[in-house]
């Protein structure tokens, strides 16, 4: 079953990382008893640390801080955007998601802890947080750097002597698996490794018309947002305009407000250029004669706190015809301090696509589709100031930037919602075939991650994340952002089965003529015990389904009939008598009609993704994580099930259910077993 979580308040402790198990304290506290300098023997000071698909252009030689200069420091004069210039390695959306990190004091203080230095405690060993996939990670380096000429040539301080920046993008580095992984990737991304938030992007120029709003509430919530000014060519990087702000330059916002001005209200935005000096000298900037028209108290209310060179207001109108990006990251509960206004309340999802039985691609597939992941969302309340309810889903694929080295990239991905049914069973391919999305993904994407921001009237939703195309396989997550409390559960999780006990045999004198000719058959192969054994079973099925021309197989193996075998023989004799065979007979016939209606091609296979449906209509119920399993044990390469591993999933499935079921005794759905009891139910499967 797929973990799924809600996040509310309190701060969550960082899982120590390195494969040996030990945690920083311990590690530095050998190193120091001992005498040594920390070497990492899982990120090694080698080129394979640096590079995965290619060799080292150069000779790089790793150095100590301690070897590059006489007095090194960790953090001199507080952590500031001002220590942090990029290296040769194309990760400037690292190096800008780290400037913006130094504006959040609280962050910062989490992903860089600042119990480290060069003094008294050094040992050559730091250690800095990260947030994959609902978990802080802290993650341990030594500190050999890679220089040419002993210079850095990865990110490093402005100022020689400062290594916080060099060393946090070397554990995020190692993180990765490799220096190169860094390359290509956005600035969200790694302010959500920084924050465990969500991101969402606006373009200004086509966005909602309540984008103040939007933005108002995430900075009430304590989000970090940023704008930029997009360029039509890298000549107009940090170009300055007439109106004293510069192009692809990533800027801060740290407010926003109403005024009354001459009678009428005006939407005002505070942002901040972290260079300081370069502000906006349009209207409503410092010294304006807007501000004129401002009641006094109000205006020193607001000007309080934009005191500071390179923070300035503008008109949000102007904003919008300025700049072209709005990035928010929303943060989670947990990484808030408590005097933030409000927070979001968020519900958690891990789950995989999993070729043949769980990656059904996008709608396009209608036939495949359905068996995708499906979650109920249900929004029960309206949001304060509206009739509907802002919700931020948040669709990441995880690992992928790791998987790199073994050839792996992004997949496409995205997502649509529908009105969910009442029950909370998995959705059939019919329900999709006759109902629209309410809502969906913008477009199907190779990021790591996509989010939209909906609003939505209270009600319950269905939620199905996919891959663009079917078989494609990756894991994820689900990140559900609301205003209020959303409940939010996995559809057809639930594990159950209706197997009614089947009718008696019939007698003798009252047998059909199929009995009939089956008794003749039996009586052939059966001795004086008036019984078979396995290999006689198989015998006889091959050549009874063999007659029958609909079915296309090479017939039933030895395993399947030994399955058969253990869940008829109730004596066990290791033999079946014939009223036993009527027993199972019966049986088989509703299975074989089970597969030749999901066989719609007629090709003697039935898709691994229709075994779903199929277990359904035998009764049996399973969740996805038990169907991706079977899928992976019976289908083959063309995400096909011939008969004979249809029939043995089938009947195990049976002899597990009634094997459960028979020791079950308060039909909890959980039982206690020895190993003995364990080892006699396994050895009858």
């Amino acid at each position: 079953m797929p973990l799924q979580s809600t996040l509310s308040g309190g701060c969550s402790r960082a899982i120590d990382t390195q494969s040996d198990g030990k945690s920083f304290e311990q590690l530095r506290k050998e190193c120091l008893q001992n005498g040594v300098l920390f070497e990492d023997p899982d990120f090694p000071a080698t080129d394979s640390s640096l590079f995965f698909s290619q060799s080292a252009p150069i000779q790089f030689e790793w150095k100590r801080p301690k070897e590059l200069c006489d007095n090194p420091k960790f953090i001199t004069g507080g952590a500031d955007r001002t220590d942090i210039c990029q290296g040769q390695l194309g990760d400037c959306w690292l190096l800008a998601a780290i400037a913006s990190l130094t504006l959040k004091k609280d962050s910062l203080a989490r992903v860089v802890p600042h119990d480290q230095d060069f003094d008294s405690n050094y040992a050559g060993i730091f250690h800095f947080q990260f947030w994959q996939h609902n978990k802080w990670l802290d993650i341990v380096v030594d500190d050999r750097l890679p220089t040419v000429r002993n210079r850095l040539i990865m990110l490093h301080s402005a100022s020689n002597n400062e290594f916080w920046s060099a060393l946090l993008e070397k554990a995020y580095a190692k993180l990765h698996g490799s220096y190169e992984s860094l390359k290509g990737g956005s600035t969200m991304e790694a302010m959500e490794d920084f924050t465990g938030g969500v991101g969402e992007m606006y373009d200004t120029k086509t966005g909602p018309d309540n984008l103040f709003s939007v933005m108002k509430k995430a900075l009430d919530r304590g989000s970090m947002m940023g704008c930029s000014i997009n360029t039509t060519s890298s000549a107009e990087s940090e170009a300055r305009t007439s109106t004293g702000l510069v192009k692809g330059h990533a800027y801060s916002i740290t407010g926003l407000e109403e005024v009354n001005y001459r009678g009428r209200k005006v939407k005002l935005i505070r942002v901040r250029n972290p260079w300081g000096q370069v502000e906006w000298n349009g209207p409503w900037s410092d010294q304006s004669r807007e501000w004129d028209y401002v009641d006094r108290a109000e205006k020193t209310r607001i000007l309080q706190n934009s005191t500071e060179d390179g923070e300035f207001w503008m008109e949000f109108e102007d904003f919008k015809r300025s700049y072209d990006k709005v990035e928010i990251c929303n943060m989670t509960p947990d990484a808030l301090t408590d005097n933030t206004k409000r927070h979001w309340e968020v519900s958690l999802f891990e789950g995989q696509w999993i070729r043949g039985a769980t990656a059904g691609g996008c709608r396009n597939y209608i036939d495949t589709f359905w068996t995708n992941p499906q979650f109920k969302l249900e929004l029960q309340d309206a949001d304060d100031d509206d009739d509907v309810c802002s919700v931020v889903i948040a669709l990441m694929q995880k690992n992928r930037r790791k998987l790199r080295k073994e050839g792996l990239d992004m997949e496409t991905i995205g997502y649509a919602v529908y009105e969910a049914p009442d029950d909370n069973e998995h959705v059939n391919k019919d329900f999709f075939r006759y109902h629209a999305s309410k809502a969906r993904s913008k477009t199907y994407i190779n990021l790591r991650e996509v989010s939209e921001r909906f609003t939505l009237p209270p009600g319950k939703y269905l939620l199905v994340p996919t891959t663009f195309q079917p078989h494609k396989e990756a894991d994820f997550i689900v990140r559900i952002f609301s205003e209020k409390k959303a409940a939010a559960l996995e559809m057809g999780n639930n594990i159950d089965a209706d197997l009614p006990d089947p009718p008696p045999p019939s007698l003798p004198e009252e047998e059909t003529e199929e009995e009939k000719g089956l008794r003749r058959l039996f009586d052939q192969l059966a001795g004086s015990d008036q019984a078979i054994s396995v290999r006689e079973l198989q015998h006889m099925l091959n050549g009874v389904l063999s007659r029958r021309r609909e079915i296309k197989f090479d017939g039933l193996s030895l395993s399947t009939c030994h399955s058969i075998m253990n869940l008829m023989d109730v004596d066990n004799t290791g033999k079946m008598e014939f009223q036993e065979f009527k027993v199972f007979w019966e049986k088989m016939k509703k299975w074989i009609m089970l597969f030749l209606s999901f066989d719609t091609d007629r090709s003697g296979k039935m898709s691994s993704y229709e075994l779903r449906s199929a277990l359904n209509a035998a009764g049996m119920h399973l969740n996805n994580r038990l169907l991706q399993l079977l899928s992976l044990r019976f289908a083959d390469d063309n995400y096909d099930i011939d008969f004979d591993d249809y029939l043995t999933c089938i009947v195990r499935l049976e002899i597990m259910f009634r094997a459960f079921q028979a020791v079950d005794n308060f039909k909890r759905g959980r039982v206690k077993l020895n190993i003995m009891q364990f080892l006699m139910l396994a050895m009858n499967v």
